[in-house]
């Protein structure tokens, strides 16, 4: 089912809590995952550090976070899901990521070899990519 979830999903928020070293070791095979489902290597996503209001008990650094998005060629965010700091955030970069993914997806088909275009429009609308 989870797979499922990822193959049809566009755009993903992989969430961990800094107050867990588990759950941020737990992120990485999340993404693989969704690599392997999705095949191809990159995909909107963000990397979302939780409970950023427990600063006391922070077992996994920002620097660690951010080193973490990077190698996935993502956004990173720290949030707190309880004070409601920066959720609404990670939902939106997350939905403009998507966008501009999709935008360059589009830009992608449109520089693909269009016979409508090559043979002066008089053909069906095919593109060959």
């Amino acid at each position: 089912m989870r797979e499922q979830y990822m193959r049809n999903g566009e755009g993903f928020i992989l969430v961990y809590s800094i107050t867990s070293r588990l759950s941020f070791e737990e992120v990485n095979t999340f993404y693989q995952q969704i690599r392997r489902v999705k095949d191809r290597d990159f995909f909107p996503m963000i990397l979302v550090g939780n409970k950023c209001d427990l600063e006391g008990d922070r077992r996994v650094s920002s620097q660690e976070g951010k080193d973490l998005a990077k190698s996935f060629g993502c956004l990173f965010i720290e949030t707190s899901a309880k004070q409601r700091i920066r959720v609404d955030d990670v939902f939106y970069d997350v939905v403009r990521e998507i966008r501009r993914m999709n935008k360059e997806q589009e830009g992608k088909s449109k520089d693909a070899f269009d016979l409508t275009e090559s043979n002066g429009g008089d053909c069906c609308g095919c593109i060959l990519m």
